[in-house]
């Protein structure tokens, strides 16, 4: 009868016996991985490129920029541009960088708290006509009323040309608060129900279980909303006519209009011996107005998949 316990010798050669998937035939490169590196490639150089010119632009003479020699990388490379734009209060570009960044924090902040506040409310069976409550929400996301309607309710609350129109109207949306709500409904009712048993009221169950559980889709909510505010364009330039009001998006479309603005009517300037032409300035606006989103976007992205997908699976 044959011995089933492992010998020496098995013993030996399961040491020294290399992984099988070393012996394992790499697949080999087929014609469609080539056409398919090249297309995502070629989409990569596109998507790139512009992001290299402006920054390029920003950073070049503006002699260079005037005799297009400025194609990929900055040619006589300073930095009078940036100084200029950050020295020159004319211009506005840091006030209105400034105000971005607090209706971005002020608008997100307010946007999330009551996102999940309401999300939270209507993922309660208990909450008498939430079905209604939804619906009503559901329909005013699909039915947009317009840009005339909105105005004259928002100038009847009071709300042009003031800061609040970047905070209030924009604080709830449909689809993160679906997202939101589908998420919460996905948590263990186990859990309220253990702590309502020892005693624990909704505030206590909101603040100790709910929200700390709700990490993944309160980040995914931010960016979203912090996302929406910084590239608000369309409801500033609408509502906000006082210039020391606008966000960085409004300035840079000002800057755009060139002579069609009289307050940013200007040709060219020399600082420091470098030559400063409009071109540099509106693209080194437009690095202010971009820099900030790419540098939080990637960070957050991680947040993405687990806050929006968890709460889509149940059971």
């Amino acid at each position: 009868m044959t011995d089933l316990r492992t010998s020496p010798r098995t013993e030996t050669e399961a040491v020294t016996r290399p992984p099988r998937a070393r012996w394992r035939r790499r697949r080999p490169i087929e014609l469609f991985d080539i056409f398919n590196g090249a297309v995502l490639g070629l989409i990569a150089i596109v998507c790139i490129y512009p992001f290299l010119y402006i920054l390029g632009v920003s950073l070049s003479d503006g002699h260079a920029v005037l005799n297009n020699q400025v194609v990929l990388w900055p040619v006589d490379v300073n930095i009078e541009t940036f100084r200029y734009i950050l020295t020159n209060e004319r211009l506005g570009v840091v006030r209105s960088l400034l105000n971005s960044i607090v209706y971005t924090l002020a608008g997100t902040i307010v946007a999330v708290g009551l996102t999940y506040l309401t999300a939270y409310a209507l993922s309660k069976k208990r909450l008498p006509g939430r079905r209604v409550i939804m619906l009503l929400f559901i329909v005013t996301w699909i039915f947009d009323a317009g840009i005339v309607p909105a105005y004259i309710v928002n100038s009847g609350l009071g709300l042009v040309n003031n800061p609040l129109i970047m905070v209030l109207p924009l604080a709830i949306s449909t689809f993160l608060l679906i997202v939101t709500k589908a998420f919460i409904e996905a948590i263990p009712e186990e859990l309220e129900e253990s702590a309502s048993i020892d005693g624990a009221n909704d505030f206590q169950i909101l603040g100790r279980i709910y929200l700390p559980l709700s990490k993944p889709v309160i980040a995914t909510i931010a960016i979203f909303y912090a996302v929406q505010t910084w590239n608000s364009f369309l409801w500033p330039l609408i509502y906000l006519r006082d210039a020391s009001l606008q966000p960085i998006q409004v300035v840079l479309y000002r800057l755009l209009l060139g002579n069609a603005d009289q307050a940013l009517n200007f040709q060219q300037t020399i600082s420091n011996g470098y030559l400063v032409i409009p071109e540099n300035i509106r693209a080194a606006t437009m690095l202010f107005a971009i820099v900030p989103v790419l540098l939080f976007y990637p960070y957050a992205q991680r947040y993405f998949s687990k806050g929006i997908l968890v709460g889509a699976v149940k059971g």
